[in-house]
């Protein structure tokens, strides 16, 4: 087997989970970690047995391939290091600060012929692979993204922390030109925009309705989908899909679809409204997107998160904020 060497540059909350997680990788050895904090370092070699390196130049020379968990402020430095010295780059969400930066590290990784993966978690949740291969052509999408306060992340604003979640998935699942945004959201409990909702008009006549809150109650990670004939509701919190359509027949308990009720279109025709709901199999998200990564390496196919998917999510995301800031000056 293929060993592909990966250094983990950053070694916080993220970080540590990325050197466990490649630590289980068959296919991966895992050359070591540098992080800043010498602190730190010292408390996750011991903790996760990865050999800490005291700069950033010294681990990339012993790499093929680096995963970036450092805060979004250093991704493009490390980035084009690695790139420059012809490594593979992982990179975590938001995948730079600009969009000058985020065309730059695109531009030198085609050039290099290296790949470039942006992780974006949530396309790896099990909840919404549940979905199989049932067409999703979506009308309208509602998603809420909502957890109780914690002080980790909110140095940036809650569209950039984890509304970028479900940008990226909307804009996976609409094949269109977003044509209008209308933004709203506020500063609460931090300087920083703490909610924030965003309604986004497709050229093909989609809308979608995205909430994100770090202030709330409760924890929520919901996306609706409503379309012609069918309405699907992906839990990524509770790994669950449910799908209720329309159909021609009352259901097939055998393939897992139940019918609910009848719909008399006239009085030759009736359809049926079924419910399928699928417990999808726990899975570690974060082991799958580093296992996809390595395999894009070792394969040549495309990632399943490219930089351009990751600087659409950010353009999208950074046009929210500034149309939020520029709202907020009006009345505070």
């Amino acid at each position: 087997m293929l060993m592909i060497k990966i250094g983990v540059v950053g070694a916080g909350h993220l970080g540590r989970w990325h050197i466990n997680n490649l630590k289980a990788l068959e296919n991966v050895e895992l050359v070591g970690f540098f992080d800043t904090d010498r602190r730190r370092s010292a408390v996750i070699a011991e903790e996760y047995g990865a050999l800490p390196f005291d700069s950033l130049e010294a681990l990339l020379e012993k790499c093929q391939a680096v995963s970036i968990v450092v805060p979004t402020r250093s991704h493009y430095q490390v980035a084009r290091a690695a790139l420059q010295r012809g490594l593979h780059v992982f990179c975590e969400k938001p995948f730079m600060q600009t969009l000058e930066e985020a065309d730059e590290i695109i531009e030198l990784a085609q050039q290099k012929g290296l790949v470039l993966q942006v992780g974006h978690i949530e396309r790896f949740n099990p909840a919404l692979s549940g979905i199989g291969d049932f067409p999703i052509k979506p009308l309208f999408i509602e998603s809420h993204r909502i957890s109780p306060f914690n002080p980790r992340g909110t140095d940036v604003a809650v569209i950039l922390d984890l509304m970028i979640h479900d940008i990226d998935i909307v804009l996976a699942m609409v094949s269109s030109e977003i044509e209008q945004i209308d933004a709203s959201g506020a500063p609460v409990l931090t300087d920083t925009i703490d909610i924030a909702n965003a309604r986004l008009k497709f050229a093909n006549g989609c809308v979608a309705n995205i909430t994100a809150s770090r202030i709330s109650d409760k924890q929520m990670r919901k996306i609706r989908i409503f379309q012609k004939d069918a309405y699907l509701s992906i839990d990524f919190l509770k790994n669950r899909t449910s799908i209720y359509s329309l159909s021609q027949t009352p259901g097939e308990p055998l393939s897992g679809t139940v019918p609910i009720a009848e719909l008399k279109i006239n009085d030759q025709q009736t359809r049926f409204i079924t419910y399928q709901e699928i417990h999808t199999t726990e899975s570690n998200a974060m082991l799958e997107e580093l296992r996809a990564f390595t395999r894009t390496i070792t394969t040549g196919a495309p990632p399943p998160v490219t930089g351009a998917d990751g600087k659409r999510a950010l353009e999208i995301a950074l046009q929210i904020e500034h149309q939020i800031q520029t709202s907020l000056k009006k009345v505070l």
